[in-house]
């Protein structure tokens, strides 16, 4: 490490952008023109499979499992490394231009969504599904839902980036930001220690947003982190996320908008249910 003093007006060196320079940027606004691919379903999904995306095709799979069958949807993939979310069309639906977004054509009036927290309430309450009626449990499902909000900032822009992702391994930040995310996971292991679910004793859409970051950091997926974090150590923790990894939904959600991993797992766009058996990348190489 050197010493740095900041100038008195930041100006932007994308040569310090590490890994994401060629998609990171100082301002908002699209950067091309191309409108998106609309399906024939009254939900449209654009987004890719990260924590914050997961969470959106896993709760459409829940709302299908659960019999809804106006939840059907497309989903469009979205490259955020090549800049699919700067064009004009995607900033129109999430002016933060973010995955997932949502476009919702059930009524006369076409709703964007945008927020994966905000996609979940939304979802949730159209269908009056997987949040609680009972003013206790609502406000209990809610208060986690956006405790994974304001958190996961810490797990993924802090101690992701600079454990993962910087150019260079800096002692400071990586101990800073692996501190308050073992804080994070022995906050949840002390609720779950008391509580079968996040919201008491129903699953929600508060495991539903929870899971796919802090599930994922548990099982020693996300960042690959886990024996650095001694994540075993989060017995309940590790519990929850293996009970939620087991639902049919899940594993369906999560393999929606993938495009790593063993190419079984990858269904890079879905717009049929009977896609998760013919066009995953392992049948779609095949038939080649």
């Amino acid at each position: 490490m050197t010493d740095y003093t900041p100038p008195k007006v930041w100006t932007w060196n994308k040569e310090n952008g590490g890994r994401f320079a060629n998609i990171n940027r100082p301002i908002a606004g699209p950067t091309h023109d191309k409108e998106l691919p609309v399906g024939r379903h009254p939900l449209q999904l654009y987004s890719l499979a990260t924590p914050n995306g997961i969470k959106a095709t896993v709760m459409l799979e829940e709302l299908l499992a659960l019999g809804h069958t106006g939840a059907e949807y497309d989903a469009w993939l979205i490259n955020i490394g090549t800049g699919d979310q700067f064009s004009s069309g995607f900033v129109d639906i999430n002016p933060n231009s973010k995955i997932p977004a949502l476009l919702d054509r059930s009524g006369p009036t076409p709703i964007r969504v945008f927020e994966s927290g905000a996609i979940l309430v939304h979802l949730a309450e159209k269908f009056g599904a997987l949040l609680p009626t009972d003013p206790a449990k609502r406000a209990e499902a809610f208060s986690w839902l956006f405790w994974q909000m304001g958190s996961a900032p810490y797990l993924g822009g802090g101690f992701g980036h600079f454990y993962a992702y910087a150019p260079t391994k800096i002692e400071y930040a990586i101990d800073r930001f692996a501190m308050e995310t073992k804080r994070q996971l022995d906050v949840l292991d002390r609720r779950l220690a008391e509580s079968e679910y996040l919201g008491g004793d129903e699953y929600t859409i508060a495991d539903i947003a929870v899971w796919p970051w802090y599930g994922g950091l548990a099982k020693g997926v996300l960042y690959e982190a886990g024996e650095f974090l001694a994540v075993h150590e989060y017995k309940n923790v590790q519990r929850w996320a293996d009970q939620i990894a087991e639902r049919p939904a899940v594993q369906r959600g999560r393999m929606v908008n993938r495009t790593w991993g063993e190419p079984s797992t990858q269904l890079w766009e879905r717009h049929e249910a009977s896609d998760f058996d013919t066009k995953t990348q392992d049948k779609l190489q095949a038939a080649k």
